[in-house]
């Protein structure tokens, strides 16, 4: 319910400032942003993000909840809490079409095996990359579809939970759908 409320009062806010907004505005320029993903995970999203020109830089804070039939074999209850900040490129002005992005990313997560006896917790450092396409859909409002690959390049390399080894994996691919509003 919380997460509904905070979803409703964003959406709100940007709808709000919709009557006040000049969408060819080509100035330092600042947006906010929810993804759809971690909230079908049970989790949560919130973004922010400030630009000029063709480049904008976003930080993000999001739960994810990583649903089993991704999550290694004997292990289940993989919860990701991620803080980031990226750097995006934008190939056309006004915060639309085609970007591509970089950045650090830290994981501070928990996971338990299938015995449940025990939650472990470690942490990662990623480097990001992620590719996208932002549709405007009303004055500056848009939808952006995405796809990215985290590379973990620091924090644990491995944890134990109930006398089982887990490995975080080298790679974390990443798809979902991006919906924001620029100022």
């Amino acid at each position: 319910m919380r997460r509904l409320l905070l979803s409703a009062v964003f959406f709100s806010v940007l709808m709000g400032c919709a009557q006040a907004q000049d969408s060819a505005r080509k100035g330092f320029t600042i947006g906010l942003e929810q993804d759809v993903l971690p909230y079908t995970t049970g989790g949560y999203f919130a973004g922010l993000w400030a630009g000029k020109g063709h480049v904008r830089v976003r930080t993000i804070m999001a739960q994810v909840n990583k649903p089993d039939f991704i999550v290694k074999e004997s292990f289940t209850n993989n919860k990701v809490t991620a803080y980031a900040v990226l750097g995006d490129y934008f190939l056309k002005e006004n915060w639309k079409g085609w970007w591509a992005g970089t950045g650090l990313v830290y994981w501070k997560s928990s996971i338990q095996s299938d015995a449940r006896l025990q939650t472990v917790h470690y942490e990662n450092i990623l480097l990001n990359g992620s590719l996208g396409y932002n549709w405007k859909i009303y004055r500056n409002f848009y939808i952006s579809p995405w796809a990215g690959m985290h590379l973990r390049v620091g924090g644990d390399q491995k944890v134990t939970a109930d006398g089982k080894s887990f490995v975080p994996p080298l790679l974390n691919p990443e798809a979902s759908v991006k919906v924001g509003w620029h100022f």
